[in-house]
């Protein structure tokens, strides 16, 4: 802009005509004439425009808040039944009514909403654990993941199910406006069964078994397989608080084969590394699919899960574990090859850890990322929103002298 009134005003001091001007700078004459006239008057501060902003706002600052502000709450709250939140057009004549202004058009209402980042989201529950050791069981295995121990291998055990034969919800490629359709209607005549898994995180390889029942019987019999598959090392197995892993004889067990089992937190499990397993499990071996018997479904499992184990497979690290066998890279959470991450695993697990304090605090971030439930299930949706795990170090775990984890809002040096 102030470049174009410059060579305005220099075509002008050297005699240059209008039309010449208008023609070469692309301008109207009244434009070329009023930088003259300006800069004659007030010299090079002619070149500087003044904007002038347009319009004042016909709605001001205060009562754009207070919109918004109505916005973030529930019609209940106003005395409203019958509905249990706001559309536009009910918001628009509920602010009205309250006389918070005149009148208001639902796109002006939208602006004012999206200026103010409050956006339609939806609702998701959240159990935060009533664990009085919840931080102590954390870390504990947390610390597990990060520094496995030289004396051992670190497993993750974990149920997966129950599996029915059912359709199932899926996505997939198809033309558009034309998507694939599964049946509505199924019987369940085959019962369910269930995949007790465990997922060995010095080589990615996940071991698994499906039963019809899931008693302690069967996880002590899982338990029994992977001791005689590592034999003379140390079996650090973290699994949650499932009765069945408590039981008195899986514990009278564990105490005389060199197996400690590791606790998670009460309404923990979502610390389980073998969850991010199930998640890739279910989505690319069973939604979307209607399997008619259970062989049928178990035989696509055992595809996607030996798939998903193979640790040739798997994007490397550059923090490579001990294990009784050597360095041993520390596995990825998707099956495909892909390009050496910045982030390092070992620091997304631990943001992974501190869940419930990331998603209240960056809630707005997840809703512009389209990642509602901050799971990180793939390499490459960890790659896909980078923006959101940077933004989640900023209140990673800290450890102070006194060995205390830093929250949001404490200082961090």
């Amino acid at each position: 802009m102030k470049l174009r009134r410059a060579i305005v005003v220099m075509m002008s001091a050297q005699g240059q005509s209008v039309p010449n001007t208008t023609s070469l700078m692309q301008v109207t004459d009244d434009y070329a004439r009023d930088v003259s006239h300006a800069f004659n008057e007030r010299g090079f501060e002619a070149l500087d425009p003044k904007w002038s902003g347009g319009r004042a706002p016909t709605i001001s600052q205060d009562t754009r808040e207070r919109i918004c502000l109505i916005a973030r709450t529930a019609p209940a709250e106003w005395g409203i039944t019958g509905m249990s939140t706001w559309s536009l057009r009910t918001l628009a004549t509920h602010v009205a009514d309250r006389k918070v202004i005149a009148s208001i058009s639902r796109e002006h209402l939208r602006r004012i909403l999206r200026k103010a980042e409050v956006s339609w989201q939806t609702t998701t529950t959240w159990k935060s654990s009533n664990d009085p050791d919840f931080i102590a069981k954390m870390q504990r295995v947390l610390d597990l993941y990060d520094h496995p121990p030289s004396d051992g291998r670190v497993v993750c055990v974990d149920e997966f199910g129950p599996l029915n034969l059912m359709p199932r919800k899926g996505k997939c490629w198809r033309p558009a406006g034309r998507p694939a359709r599964l049946r509505a209607t199924y019987n369940r005549h085959d019962g369910v069964m269930h995949m007790l898994a465990a997922l060995d995180l010095a080589t990615g390889r996940m071991f698994y078994r499906i039963r019809t029942r899931k008693r302690w019987r069967e996880f002590l019999s899982l338990l029994k397989s992977l001791r005689a598959r590592w034999p003379g090392e140390k079996l650090y197995v973290i699994a949650d608080n499932y009765s069945p892993h408590k039981h008195a004889e899986v514990r009278s067990w564990t105490a005389g084969n060199q197996v400690e089992l590791v606790f998670l937190p009460t309404y923990g499990s979502w610390l389980n590394w073998i969850e991010s397993e199930f998640a890739a499990l279910g989505y690319f071996a069973l939604n979307g699919t209607d399997h008619r018997s259970h062989a049928e479904q178990n035989a696509a499992m055992a595809t996607s899960a030996t798939t998903t184990s193979r640790p040739a497979q798997r994007p490397t690290s550059p923090r490579a574990h001990q294990s009784a066998a050597g360095p041993v890279t520390r596995p990825r959470l998707r099956d495909k090859p892909l390009a050496l991450l910045e982030a390092d695993l070992a620091e997304i697990i631990r943001l992974y850890g501190l869940r419930p304090w990331i998603e209240q605090t960056y809630k707005q971030i997840k809703a512009e990322l389209g990642w509602a439930d901050f799971q990180l299930c793939s390499a490459r949706a960890i790659r896909r929103h980078q923006t959101l795990i940077n933004c989640a170090t900023s209140i990673r775990t800290r450890r102070s002298k006194g060995g205390s984890v830093v929250r949001p809002g404490a200082t961090i040096g």
